[in-house]
């Protein structure tokens, strides 16, 4: 009886089916599906490779870059060239900005695929921006954001990059920048909150001016000094963090004074 049910359930349309191991793909079929792949994959190629030449194109000369920042500092009464960039201000700007500064092509490639990823989840993240795209926002965009101006950047940071040693990047970067409180150029900013030039910032005074040009109006130690300092102390944890200070320097820096002017400008 059991044979019998056996062979029942087996010649039942409807019944119990035995299955089999599932068959490997064949080889040519394989060899199709990674065709087409490959031709996707190229097609993909070609259109970014187009895009980014006609972007090249279409985008203005970095060479123009100098040009303009003498330009916003006539406008705005400073000198210009400025004095060179000091070590620690140099040290916190990379560290907090763009610790891949003196390596990346003018773009990150990881941070951008970061941000896209954010973009596409939902999620907010703004760390895709290298120094050489926020020099290029401030001198071809005039500090706007969209997606015309972010790729204009995008192109204008690789141009800047390949045009300029990342000294003279800094350099720019120091002059055309907004350090809050009214307050253009390093120089400005150097003399307008502590009351000497650049050259003779202490590592704290020099990490508090890298910090707050990433939001200067909030940052600003002289009309909010609670979030001054809590930017101050991320400064100074990412110079540790990227091998700058050591832990001693980090503890000296955090209990070392800051030292505001209460006078304005350098004697």
């Amino acid at each position: 009886m059991g044979a019998l049910g056996t062979r029942r359930s087996a010649s039942s349309g409807g019944g119990y089916q035995s299955e089999g191991p599932t068959r490997p793909m064949r080889p040519r079929r394989r060899f199709r599906v990674a065709a087409r792949i490959a031709k996707i994959l190229s097609a993909v190629i070609l259109v970014v490779a187009a895009a980014v030449g006609l972007l090249f194109a279409l985008t203005p000369s970095a060479g123009q870059a100098t040009a303009l920042a003498r330009a916003q500092a006539r406008e705005r009464h400073i000198a210009y060239p400025g004095p060179p960039v000091p070590r620690y201000f140099a040290q916190a700007l990379i560290a907090t900005e763009d610790h891949r500064f003196n390596t990346d092509p003018g773009v990150d490639p990881l941070a951008m695929g970061r941000v896209v990823i954010s973009w596409i989840i939902g999620r907010e993240d703004q760390g895709g921006s290298t120094i050489d795209q926020q020099l290029a926002k401030n001198l071809y965009t005039g500090g706007h954001g969209g997606f015309t101006e972010d790729l204009e950047q995008l192109a204008m940071a690789v141009k800047l990059n390949q045009a300029y040693s990342r000294a003279e990047i800094l350099r720019m970067y120091a002059e055309v920048a907004y350090y809050g409180h009214g307050y253009y150029g390093l120089d400005a900013a150097s003399c307008g909150y502590f009351g000497r030039p650049p050259e003779r910032l202490t590592l704290v005074q020099a990490a508090m001016l890298a910090g707050v040009v990433n939001a200067p109006s909030y940052d600003d130690p002289l009309a909010y000094p609670g979030q001054a300092r809590a930017r101050l102390v991320h400064v100074i944890g990412r110079m540790a963090a990227v091998g700058y200070l050591t832990q001693v320097q980090e503890t000296a820096a955090l209990h070392a004074p800051l030292g505001l002017s209460a006078t304005r400008g350098c004697a």
